[in-house]
């Protein structure tokens, strides 16, 4: 199969996949809070956004601000090594993480699937103050 092809399917794939996350009922939706960390169905992407990985698409993502019970916006995390302004690294449990700062975005708490942890107080007032500078 060649590599256009690949793409199309994850695309079929995601599509199949984010149907049934649109489905999900409210009832079923997780309870979050700002500064936590989740494993989020974040989907394929265009480009250069920043995809999620195996059978459901999903990445890391810090909890920024929350809005209401079923919105968010969240930073997508990799554990590739990223310096730069539009990147905050930080260390969790003795594993080094990359929060995406350019890649801010509303979500769904629909899109969550299971909760890492919690990111700390002072580190995250100063991923706060990166993304101000960056809007």
């Amino acid at each position: 199969m060649n590599i256009m092809n690949e793409h199309l399917l994850k695309f079929v794939t995601w599509t199949k996949l984010k149907i049934r996350l649109h489905l999900k009922s409210d009832e079923n939706c997780v309870y979050f809070s700002e500064r936590e960390i989740w494993w989020s169905s974040l989907g394929v992407n265009i480009g250069y956004e920043q995809d999620g990985k195996n059978d459901n698409f999903e990445r890391p993502i810090l909890v920024l601000r929350k809005f209401s019970k079923s919105l968010m916006w969240a930073l997508p995390m990799t554990s590739k090594d990223r310096i730069g302004k539009y990147y905050h690294q930080f260390e969790r449990e003795g594993e080094k993480y990359s929060i995406i700062l350019s890649q801010l975005r509303l979500i769904s708490s629909k899109r969550l699937l299971r909760k890492i942890g919690m990111i700390a107080e002072d580190e995250f007032e100063i991923i706060r103050e990166k993304v101000k500078k960056l809007i």
